[in-house]
This record gives structure tokens, C-alpha cells and sequence, in this order.
């Protein structure tokens, strides 16, 4: 009872955890040594019921990525971020930077959705669906199984001499790791610039397309070293989001935790001997099991990443000795503490109130999002002419965003009046041809009978007609001389 007490003691005086060590394991990450030297991890392989669960998930994402670049609505593919040409297709529907104000409001509902997520789940994000998460542990770390054996075998074979066997695995994984990493760079290499130019650049050769070329390179280098050499360190000090989560969990926020309630005190156990102690064995195999290194049985930690690696090592001790699962599980670190069940907290309550306004917002924006966008300026420092002693004429300049995917010819129109609208270098006709997914500006007069004048600045409205449908209605100014 004492133990238990010291221990909650130390819960108590640390908002996400403690143990029986305090709060020096916080002094160092659990990948350095005491020198402060990088010390290579060798995770345990687990076969828990969360291991499955997350190969599951993992294999449908990683089939969703692998596929996306081919996958088509109404014949465009699903998503395009080609930002040097500034063509972005999300879901079948092109973008342009005239949209920019769309994406800054889908990006501010997806960084308050990861907060409200965080706030409540923790880093379930991390362990589940992160990229960085998946290909490293359901795609690198099993090659690596496969080839070099389980944590103590890859140590042993670290430590060995080089031997022809030690050489044959090492080569072997590495350029199985370095083609992985290839076929990982040509799929984002896709959804940046299209699977037809990556098409053109196999065909072709990397001498016609030495920019996309110089990027694939790059991606396969990037992918390469991270998986094979950087690994863990990515989530404990490159990806900011690792960084947000101490600022962002609290007591109630629902983490990968250790049950010190009823693990504690830990002991061994012993034959023919009443326990005395908690559940906890001091195995350390959720410890072996951690891909960051570090002791769950602390509290929660910045590298942790909610991976679930520890509780299916430790739920496989649990039932060989005859107790429960869960000793370490999904819970808050107030319901181990008061045994209390998840509860909506007023910071979770006000998050969910801003993003369901955030993606109301968004969705009625995308709504009356136009497919065909008309801008009508009149011209910068010109007045009005007299085409004829009953005729005064504007100019205008006008530009036009064909956001489909098929050419438009627009015809211009002046609404409500008897004006009559000539294209300069049409043969004065009021059409003109706007190519898919472009931009085209021309200039344009607009006739107008004297007698329809009677202001010197007459509100004039511009209307744009696609296949006799109107698309857009645009106000202006005309300029005139009072009847």
C-alpha cells in the first residue's frame, strides 16, 4: 500500500504520468545512451491482436496509396498536387490558385480536426495511420525480420564479424530496401505530376524529363535514408506533430498507458508463493517491444507513439500467468487514477463546436464554388470613345479560369441594356475560347447607344454563356457622356 501510495504521489505531481523512477527518464531519450551516442533499436516482433488489427489497416492504406495515382473519376484522377504547374485535382474536380482560399480553409479544419483528435485519442494517429508508421513497421522493419531474424539475431548479426553470410543479408536487405524506396518515390512522384508524365519519363528516358528524373532521384534518397537509417528519430525530433502533444494531452486525452493502479508494486513471480505484489512482472518485454525505446511503465512520453507494440507484448505475458489483459491499454491517465470512464471535457466540447463550423463553412464554399471564372476590369486609364455621333464605346479587359475539363467557348453578353459587346482581334465577335484548365485574358469594346446614358458612370453587368447556359455575371462601369 505504501509502494502504491509513493506512486500515485508521483502520478500526481506529473499531468501525464509518472513512475517509480520519476521524472529522470524525461532527462534523455530512450535512443541515446548515457553518452548521449545514438543507440540502434531492435524492437521485439509481436503477434498480438493489435499487431493483426493494425496489419489489417496498414495493408488497406498502402494498397489505397499504391492505386491512387490510377484511380479515376469521370476520367481524372483522384488526386493531383502538381505545384510547379499549379494544377491541383482533388476527387475528379480541378483547383486553381484562385481556390487557394478553399485549401487555406480545408487546411485550418484538418490542423483544428488533429488537435480535437490529439485532445481526445492522443497519438492513435501515429500508430495507426502515420506514413512514416506504416511503411516502417508493416513494410521495412518486417523485410528486415525476414532477412536478418528477430531483435536478439539482428544484434548478434550487428556484433559479428563480416562474414560472407553477414555480407549476402546486409546487401540483400539494402537493395531490397533501396527498390522499395524507388517504387515508394515514382507513386508520390505520380501524385505530383500525373501518371502520364511518369509514363513519358519511362518511355522516354530520364534525358527528356531531367527535372522529373532529378526529383525521383531525390525521393528515392529521402525515402531510403529515412527507412533504413534515420527511422524512429523522425518522430521523436523531425515531425512537429510529435512535438504539439505535450501541449495538447492532458489527464483526460485517452494514450497508450500503463496501469500503475494495478501493476504496482512490480515482483517476479514465484512458485508456491502467495502475491504480494501487482501484476506486473518486471519482464520488460513491452520495453523489448517499444520501436522508440522507452518504458511505457513511466507515464506517458514524448516518443511514444501510441504503435499498441507494448500492450500486445505485455497482454501475451498477462495471459501466461493467468491475468487479466489491459495492464497496459487504451485509457486516460484520470480513468486509471479514479477509475473513472471517458467523459467529454469543455476544451473537447469547444473544439468540436469550431470544427463542425470550420467544414460548414468549407462545404458550403465548395458548393458554390464556379467551375468557370470571369474577371471584368475596364481599362486602366482609358475614357470613353465616340465610335459615332450615337455610338460611345468602353474598353475592357477580361480574364477567364476554365476550372473544367473540356475546352469553353464563352460568349459575352450585356444584360439588360442595348449594349453590343466586340472581341479585339475576333473579327469583333463576342466569343471567346477558353482552353480546359486554363487561363485566358483578352480585351473587349462595348457599344452603347448614346441615348442609354444618363449617368457619367452607368452600372453596367457583364453576362459570360457557355452552350447558351449561363455561367457567370460580372458587374462593371461604363464611361459616357451625359444626354
Amino acid at each position: 500500500m505504501e509502494a502504491q501510495e509513493a506512486l500515485k504521489e508521483k502520478e500526481n505531481s506529473s499531468p501525464l504520468g509518472g513512475g517509480r523512477e520519476g521524472a529522470s527518464f524525461r532527462e534523455k531519450l530512450g535512443v541515446l545512451d548515457k553518452q548521449g551516442h545514438r543507440e540502434w533499436m531492435y524492437p521485439k516482433a509481436v503477434n498480438g491482436w493489435y499487431y493483426k488489427a493494425r496489419t489489417v489497416f496498414g495493408v488497406a492504406l498502402l494498397a489505397l496509396l499504391f492505386s491512387g495515382p490510377f484511380l479515376r473519376i469521370n476520367g481524372q484522377p483522384v488526386l493531383l498536387l502538381n505545384v510547379l504547374e499549379r494544377k491541383f485535382v482533388i476527387f475528379g474536380v480541378a483547383f486553381f490558385p484562385q481556390d487557394f482560399y478553399l485549401f487555406a480553409l480545408g487546411m485550418l479544419s484538418f490542423l483544428v480536426f488533429i488537435i480535437l483528435f490529439t485532445v481526445v485519442f492522443g497519438r492513435v494517429f501515429c500508430g495507426w495511420a502515420c506514413p512514416q508508421t506504416v511503411f516502417m513497421e508493416m513494410v521495412f522493419r518486417r523485410i528486415e525480420y525476414w532477412i536478418e531474424g528477430d531483435a536478439n539475431q539482428q544484434r548478434k548479426l550487428n556484433a559479428a564479424p563480416w562474414t560472407a553470410e553477414k555480407i549476402t543479408k546486409k546487401t540483400a536487405k539494402h537493395v531490397i530496401f533501396f527498390a522499395v524506396s524507388f517504387l515508394i518515390a515514382n507513386t508520390f512522384l505520380a501524385y505530383l505530376i500525373g501518371t502520364e508524365q511518369l509514363q513519358k519519363l519511362i518511355t522516354d528516358g530520364p534525358a527528356q524529363h531531367l527535372g522529373n528524373f532529378v526529383a525521383l532521384v531525390i525521393f528515392t534518397g529521402a525515402f531510403y535514408t529515412v527507412f533504413a537509417f534515420v527511422r524512429e528519430i523522425v518522430c521523436i525530433v523531425i515531425c512537429p506533430y510529435g512535438r504539439l502533444q505535450s501541449v495538447l494531452l492532458d489527464n483526460s486525452s485517452i494514450v497508450v498507458a500503463y496501469d500503475y493502479v494495478r501493476g504496482e508494486p512490480r515482483g517476479k513471480i514465484k512458485k508456491n508463493e502467495v502475491q504480494a505484489h501487482g501484476d506486473c512482472v518486471d519482464c520488460k518485454l513491452c520495453v523489448h517491444a517499444c520501436p522508440t525505446g522507452i518504458d511505457i511503465r513511466n507515464g506517458t512520453q514524448l516518443e511514444c507513439i501510441n504503435c499498441t507494440a507494448c500492450i500486445d507484448a505485455c497482454d501475451e505475458v498477462m495471459l501466461k500467468i493467468n491475468r487479466p489483459k489491459g495492464l497496459i491499454r487504451y485509457a486516460s491517465m484520470q480513468g486509471i487514477r479514479d477509475k473513472m470512464p471517458f467523459r467529454f471535457t469543455p476544451r473537447i466540447i469547444g473544439y468540436s463546436v469550431v470544427l463542425v463550423l470550420l467544414l460548414t463553412l468549407v462545404t458550403v464554399l465548395f458548393a458554390v464554388r464556379k467551375e468557370v471564372e470571369v474577371t471584368v476590369l475596364r481599362t486602366p486609364g482609358m475614357l470613353y470613345q465616340e465610335k459615332d455621333p450615337r455610338t460611345v464605346t468602353n474598353l475592357y479587359n477580361a480574364e477567364f479560369v476554365n476550372k473544367t475539363f473540356h475546352d469553353l467557348p464563352l460568349e459575352l453578353r450585356v444584360k439588360g441594356r442595348a449594349g453590343q459587346v466586340r472581341m479585339v482581334g475576333n473579327n469583333n465577335k463576342a466569343v471567346v475560347d477558353v482552353p480546359k484548365q486554363e487561363v485566358a485574358k483578352a480585351m473587349f469594346f462595348v457599344d452603347m447607344p448614346k441615348n442609354q446614358i444618363h449617368t457619367p458612370n452607368t452600372k453596367l453587368t457583364i453576362q459570360a454563356f457557355a452552350d447558351g447556359k449561363l455561367i457567370s455575371e460580372e458587374e462593371t462601369s461604363f464611361l459616357g457622356p451625359v444626354q
